[in-house]
């Protein structure tokens, strides 16, 4: 275990190398430790390959590390390793709880940027190196049986990721945003596409999408948007303030679903409408042979791609607007046929 004192002569060893960061130098020797740890025998040249340096500074960090009283060993033309018999301070965890740490750097690593990803995978490395070789080898079989499993895509598309790093900076740095926005469906105008400025609030990971919950300064209000659907995402100079009092945790966004649309469904594929498109549903009703399904939407249209993917086992009873705009979609697709 590190005493104060080895802790100052580490600090003062890290000033020896110009161009380098007390702290990213620390960081560095503390992570080959750990590394040495985790793995029986490492070469200086993997050890440079890992950290991105030279293998001049790795040998530079070991012989810091020597003076500071830790037992590394080194074999000719095999590398070094620690001490048999050393650890670095125990953490108490049990093979479970290791799992869901180790399970959450997975996740992290799938979802959010490539600097969080990084962060994640140098998290995953620490974690493993700092338990006993008996829990590291049970977490490791505990995970090889579990699997995170999303609702969606499995994981965060690469236009998403792209876009997630520039909203985390801007709602760190309150910084408004500006984007063009692409909807599913057109406006009154009949364009998908919108330039917007947002000050953007916070994140929502909702059933597979990233979804920034942001003021708008168009329509001045709260609005959702999905990071998938941006395009020529700018993070602005202008500044902004968050509302006084305002909580992500506790914000409930205003229910302005209230177009009622009713099928009637095969009861065969209950399970299947429930599955696909539950933030619409609103009730499902046994009648005779029939499900009655209601779905309370904005607009009928929002419906229009998962009617027709469930074929002749649904009918839209009503509005008959949209009855009648299901029946236009069927004959474009006969007349392809």
């Amino acid at each position: 275990m590190f005493s104060p004192i080895q802790y100052g002569k580490m600090s003062k060893l890290t000033c020896m190398t110009a161009g380098e960061s007390i702290m990213n130098k620390t960081d560095r020797q503390l992570a080959i430790m750990l590394e040495m740890q985790r793995s029986k025998m490492l070469k200086a040249e993997d050890l440079a390959a890992l950290f991105e340096t030279s293998v001049r500074t790795i040998y530079r960090d070991i012989h810091a590390l020597s003076e500071m009283g830790i037992p590394i060993v080194g074999a000719p033309g095999q590398g070094y390793s620690l001490m048999e018999g050393y650890f670095l301070p125990p953490v108490g965890f049990s093979a479970e709880e290791a799992v869901t740490l180790l399970m959450g750097t997975d996740f992290i690593e799938q979802r959010l940027d490539g600097e969080y990803g990084r962060v994640a995978n140098g998290a995953r490395r620490k974690i493993e190196a700092i338990l006993p070789e008996s829990v590291r080898g049970e977490s490791a079989r505990l995970r090889e049986t579990m699997q995170l499993l999303q609702v969606g895509d499995p994981l965060t598309g690469w236009r998403e990721k792209g876009n997630l790093g520039q909203v985390r900076r801007a709602i760190m740095e309150c910084r408004k945003l500006r984007m063009t926005y692409v909807k599913i469906m057109p406006e009154k105008d009949g364009d998908r596409k919108s330039t917007r400025e947002v000050a953007p609030y916070g994140l929502v990971l909702v059933q597979g999408k990233w979804i920034l919950i942001a003021r708008c300064d168009l329509r001045q209000e709260i609005r959702h948007f999905r990071l998938s659907r941006m395009t020529e995402l700018a993070v602005l100079e202008e500044r902004f303030l968050f509302p006084q009092g305002f909580n992500l945790n506790n914000y409930r966004p205003p229910e302005d679903r209230n177009e009622r649309v009713l099928v009637r469904a095969n009861p065969e594929i209950a399970d299947k409408i429930a599955e696909t498109c539950p933030f619409y549903l609103q009730s499902m009703d046994q009648r005779h042979e029939d499900l009655i399904v209601s779905f309370l939407v904005r607009r009928p249209e929002e419906l229009l791609p998962y009617i027709l993917g469930w074929g002749g086992d649904v009918e839209v009873l009503e509005p008959d607007s949209f009855r009648q705009r299901i029946r236009e979609e069927v004959e474009k697709i006969l007349k392809r046929y």
